[in-house]
């Protein structure tokens, strides 16, 4: 499996499908596409069942069991994020990696080293794959789509193997937060899944962020900045005050970590008659999340206090929750997924996920879905990398997991 896991890698990952949060459409952009229409002739040709993409742009299919059993899905998303270049991505294979410090040939000051990523240094032996350094590489989560492919594929050529109804879905636009469509529960028609969207080998994550989003509007009073005295009310100082007015010691990403949650700007634009701040909101627990909301509602009170010529709005909209909330009621698919990495010699591990997946809203829509490794490491940026071998593992594990579900009683 390890060639076919590779080879479909490579090949997923040279293509552009970067999403767009400021898109309206869905898919957000034309690109993903190419993934998406490549999928489904890819699927067709090997003989899956019902292969459909629907109109919200998710590739559906599946392949009937052999045996009864529960219906497991398993998904993955086509799109790459819009935090780094992402188009034009040249892979490469590093083969029986020694152990020491990666080098790029379009980035040569750019490094990869096990000093600065200890699971790197775990790795050597395997087979390495980066982008060439002035772009992501796109693993996440082209290798889920790789991983879910073989898995299929295995299954549709090995018709003796036993195992219950398994369907596959491939989603657009994970990585602005709109990967789910309210009618994709249904449509899969599952049980339970898998998310194939996670990290080092053994991850199975069901702890995750919930998330709010925040959209401050700061219209000011523009003026002729030679006739500005008494009358300008600048958008761009009062934006600038909100900033430095929102808690930074212990509530921002880089100095958080575990289950600590945070308020983090992602944009800022405008000019000196409006500017506009884009913040995302993070927290395991409900009470926290609702606390950052009104943190950041009462500093934009506060500033539009001292400025009543001004105007001042605070937007925020529910983005997705804790897939905790309803996996601690019914543990079965983290269960059968542990059971299967112990069958296999792979010690699970679950730590808080610093994120969400598609999962966390799929749990919320009442399909409990936890997220499952695939190795992938330094995402969203040009040092990303994964092991095939950790990939190998992962399409054992789902194997392993379908085989079980297949035997139970």
């Amino acid at each position: 499996m390890s060639a076919e896991l590779e080879e479909r890698l490579l090949r997923y990952t040279a293509i552009d499908s970067q999403s767009d949060s400021g898109s309206d459409t869905t898919p957000s952009t034309d690109v993903q596409f190419d993934m998406l229409n490549l999928l489904v002739e890819e699927l067709t040709a090997m003989g899956a069942a019902d292969v459909t993409l629907t109109g919200y742009g998710t590739v559906l299919a599946g392949v009937p069991g052999t045996v009864p059993g529960p219906t497991i899905a398993l998904l993955a998303h086509v799109d790459t994020t819009e935090q780094f270049a992402a188009s034009g991505v040249k892979p490469r294979v590093l083969r029986n990696y020694d152990g020491g410090e990666i080098r790029f040939p379009d980035a040569p000051d750019l490094v990869l080293s096990p000093a600065h990523n200890a699971y790197l240094g775990t790795k050597a032996g395997d087979d390495i794959i980066t982008a060439s350094g002035t772009t992501l590489l796109g693993a996440d989560d082209k290798a889920g789509v790789a991983i879910i492919m073989t898995v299929l594929r295995h299954l549709l050529e090995t018709p003796d193997l036993s195992h219950p109804p398994l369907r596959i879905a491939f989603t657009p636009d994970e990585e602005i937060g709109r990967g789910v469509h309210p009618d994709l529960p249904g449509d899969l028609g599952a049980d339970f899944g898998y998310t194939l969207d996670g990290g080092e080998i053994g991850r199975i994550d069901y702890d995750s962020f919930s998330a709010d989003a925040a959209e401050i509007t700061v219209t000011g009073v523009s003026v002729h900045p030679g006739k500005a005295k008494g009358k300008l009310v600048s958008a761009i100082t009062l934006a600038s005050r909100i900033m430095t007015t929102l808690p930074q010691g212990g509530m921002t990403p880089e100095l958080t970590e575990g289950h600590e949650g945070f308020i983090h700007a992602t944009e800022m634009s405008g000019n000196a008659a409006e500017m506009k701040i884009s913040l995302i909101l993070r927290d395991f627990e409900m009470d926290g999340l609702e606390e950052k909301g009104r943190i950041v509602r009462a500093v934009c009170d506060a500033v539009q206090a001292t400025e009543p010529r001004a105007r001042i709005t605070c937007e925020i909209r529910k983005q997705y929750r804790n897939m905790r909330y309803a996996l601690d009621s019914d543990m079965t698919p983290v269960t059968l997924a542990r059971d299967a990495m112990a069958g296999l010699g792979i010690e699970a591990r679950s730590e808080p996920l610093r994120g969400g997946t598609d999962g966390s809203r799929l749990t919320e829509l009442g399909l409990p879905t936890p997220n499952l490794f695939t190795g992938m490491q330094e995402i969203h940026g040009p040092l990303e990398w994964i092991s095939v071998q950790d990939m190998t593992a992962a399409t054992q594990v789902c194997l392993a997991i379908l085989d079980a579900a297949g035997s139970a009683d």
